[in-house]
């Protein structure tokens, strides 16, 4: 099992992040962009899990086409086809952990969300047809907990960068793991508290759509048996104490008021027009409660 326990795992992680953000080269591009007019079809098996793992490289790099729309472009749509081995897989799911516990700097600000994203499109590969183990899910779960739990970079999408989305690319690896069968109700807590910590930051507007992502992952964990009604009486109570504070408006109330609300309203529409009684039995009394206290 993979795992950065010691000082020379360290020292590999960080020789790793500085190689993944130089391998990634124009003839890289070139071929990507050949593949993606075809349709991302390349039959040769073994160029394309080649080819594969140089996409991965590229995740990191500033040029928001050869990043966003060719390399992680690809990874999902060879992954949704089934066309990567688990070899590939493999080295895909080290590499990205690798990428997301890397330290957090202006150097790896794409790298970090975009390889959060990539884990939970490998997460999705499971969820159709399980290839990792139940240790290799428990340190995703970790992995990208953590990882949205310490976020501070909000930034969202630059007209000239492209996108980071920390936040939303979190959520979207929070609501495979909660769609996937095989995740159990002790990582299902682990990642209720990581989204809960980014629900309403005090520190910044949403603005991208960050709360329906976060909002989509908690619908998707209230729809396992982990949690009972008392459990979400008591979530949205704490949440609700810690986004709502007494006083005067400022800017740090308006925008945890703003962010809080971009979560519970689409929540709340969700929960109401969901079929599953019991959805609607554990959550909505606690969600009409939150929304009073916002009002």
């Amino acid at each position: 099992m993979y795992r950065l326990t010691s000082t020379f795992c360290l020292l590999a992680l960080m020789l790793t992040t500085t190689a993944a953000l130089a391998d990634c080269d124009e003839p890289t591009k070139q071929e990507l962009k050949s593949v993606k007019s075809a349709g991302w079809k390349l039959e040769d098996e073994g160029t394309r899990q080649s080819l594969a793992l140089s996409a991965a490289d590229c995740l990191g790099n500033a040029d928001a086409e050869l990043r966003d729309e060719l390399a992680f472009e690809g990874l999902s749509a060879w992954m949704r086809a089934e066309k990567l081995t688990l070899p590939t897989l493999t080295a895909l799911r080290i590499k990205m952990l690798n990428a997301a516990q890397a330290p957090a700097d202006e150097a790896t600000s794409f790298l970090r969300p975009f390889a959060i994203l990539t884990l939970a499109e490998l997460v999705r590969v499971d969820r159709k047809k399980p290839y990792l183990s139940a240790e290799e899910r428990v340190d995703i779960v970790n992995a990208g907990s953590h990882y949205l739990t310490n976020l501070r970079d909000y930034r969202g999408f630059d007209a000239k960068d492209g996108w980071r989305h920390g936040i939303a690319h979190s959520a979207d690896l929070m609501l495979q793991l909660a769609m996937n069968p095989a995740i159990e109700k002790l990582q299902h807590e682990t990642m209720l508290a990581a989204i809960a910590s980014q629900i309403a930051p005090s520190t910044h507007f949403y603005q991208y759509g960050e709360g329906v992502r976060l909002m989509t992952a908690v619908f998707y964990l209230a729809r396992t048996p982990s949690f009972n009604k008392r459990d979400w009486d008591l979530w949205f109570n704490k949440l609700m104490d810690n986004s709502i504070q007494p006083g005067p408006y400022t800017q740090t109330r308006l925008a945890q008021r703003h962010n809080v609300s971009a979560f519970l309203l689409p929540l709340y529409f969700s929960v109401r027009e969901s079929t599953d009684p019991a959805i609607k039995e554990n959550l909505l009394p606690a969600l009409r409660e939150a929304l009073r206290k916002v009002n």
